[in-house]
């Protein structure tokens, strides 16, 4: 599995707007640089440089690097990758045949905040 399976191409999308409906979370001073194929993001502050992990299942947003290149060095890291990445998930739902097409990303039929569960049953590309 690489890093393409696990994260989803944006750039045909404005940065501006892709989280425009989380700005009540990250703020409007933050920017996705990495989109996870389960729908969390990374975003860089453009005033400090940090970058936080957007957990959209929690909901959280928590500081995992202060600067971009210490972000790259993470993305290096098998935990970190693991941890943050969901590489499990993303590839037992591969071999279940539940492959993204491009911009897609894995989401839950089903919230959980509606009642619903992280269930293979419960997750379907979208």
């Amino acid at each position: 599995m690489t890093l393409n399976d696990l994260t989803v191409d944006f750039s045909h999308v404005e940065r501006e707007k892709l989280l425009s409906s989380w700005i009540w979370l990250i703020g409007e001073r933050k920017l996705p640089i990495l989109i996870s194929s389960s729908g969390d993001a990374f975003v860089q502050d453009i005033d400090d440089g940090s970058i936080s992990f957007l957990d959209t299942g929690s909901p959280t947003l928590d500081v995992v690097a202060s600067s971009y290149d210490e972000f790259s060095s993470l993305l290096s890291n098998k935990e970190f990758v693991v941890n943050y990445l969901a590489v499990a998930m993303v590839g037992d739902l591969i071999q279940s045949g539940k492959k993204l097409k491009s911009g897609e990303i894995y989401s839950l039929i089903k919230p959980c905040a509606l009642g619903g569960e992280y269930s293979f049953d419960n997750i379907e590309p979208c």
